[in-house]
């Protein structure tokens, strides 16, 4: 059976949302939002790269809509791939493939939470330019085999009808004491957008989506309102590229995606800068002792 997008099968029956990827960060605060908004949902027990236990998964929970959140970036790092290539493989590539074909078969819709770190700025895309990589643009970032592994399971997926890639970027943590490059890039305000991921599926949204807010913004300028925000004794160390390279196997992206689609389709996306305010520094902030 074929994924039909029309809406019509989500219009039959209540929204019912099955989530792999329990134990990771996006996959928890989606299984929270989820509670949050009394959504019906449930976490998969299955491994993405044995398609028995996904049958089985899907079977038990009936869902109208699958979120992968799962796959391997690695420990501490994206650094374990290099060294892990078949167990990346593995989970990355033919599990993401094995989770979506089976559902495929069943006519439900996947939202893939993917990676926006296939890209690298280059003469077409130049740093501070303000021109990002639109959704049909092709990869050009193959530094680290984490990325390729990621662009190629994207360019698989295009043959899906029951996909919603979304290209994920840096998702923002409240930890920012690492030292860091000041390079700006896009990123995705979790807070914001996961709702967002949520209304898409609702919708039946399908294909590749680059899933950030609009802009780009550097570590130094969150850095920046992390002390005016939160705490004004703050203090960072920036690396360079030089400084970063000796302590990283695999070079990383750093790039500017074109978010103008998910903007036509939300119009209420903030700019990164107002959503880092807003979702990030705001709910932090401090208030100032009483005079």
């Amino acid at each position: 059976m074929g994924f039909q997008s029309n809406g019509s099968a989500a219009a039959e029956k209540p929204l019912k949302f099955l989530i792999y990827g329990r134990t990771g960060w996006i996959g928890g605060l989606l299984g929270r939002l989820c509670e949050a908004k009394g959504l019906d949902y449930s976490y998969a027990a299955g491994r993405l790269e044995d398609r028995t236990q996904i049958e089985a998964d899907v079977a038990a929970a009936q869902p109208t809509h699958v979120f992968n959140a799962a796959g391997v970036t690695g420990r501490p790092n994206v650094d374990w791939c290099e060294t892990h290539k078949v167990e990346t493989i593995r989970t990355n590539v033919v599990g993401t493939l094995t989770l979506v074909d089976v559902c495929r078969e069943k006519g439900i819709l996947v939202v893939n939470y993917a990676t926006g770190c296939i890209f690298e700025y280059d003469d077409g895309h130049l740093l501070g330019s303000g021109v990002g990589y639109k959704e049909e643009d092709t990869p050009n970032f193959v530094g680290s085999f984490y990325s390729k592994t990621k662009a190629m399971v994207e360019e698989l997926l295009k043959s899906y009808d029951n996909v919603c890639t979304l290209r994920v970027r840096m998702p923002i943590s409240s930890d920012l004491s690492n030292p860091v490059v000041n390079i700006p890039n896009s990123m995705t305000i979790l807070d914001e957008l996961l709702p967002i991921s949520i209304e898409m599926a609702r919708r039946n949204l399908t294909g590749v989506w680059n899933f950030t807010n609009p802009g780009v913004v550097s570590h130094n300028e969150i850095l920046e309102m992390y002390r005016d925000y939160v705490d004004p004794t703050f203090t960072w160390k920036n690396f360079t590229l030089e400084e970063q390279a000796t302590v990283i196997v695999a070079p990383r992206s750093n790039n500017e995606l074109d978010a103008s689609k998910l903007k036509t389709e939300f119009p209420e996306l903030l700019p990164i800068k107002e959503s880092l305010i807003r979702y990030v520094f705001e709910p932090n902030k401090k208030k100032a002792p009483a005079a």
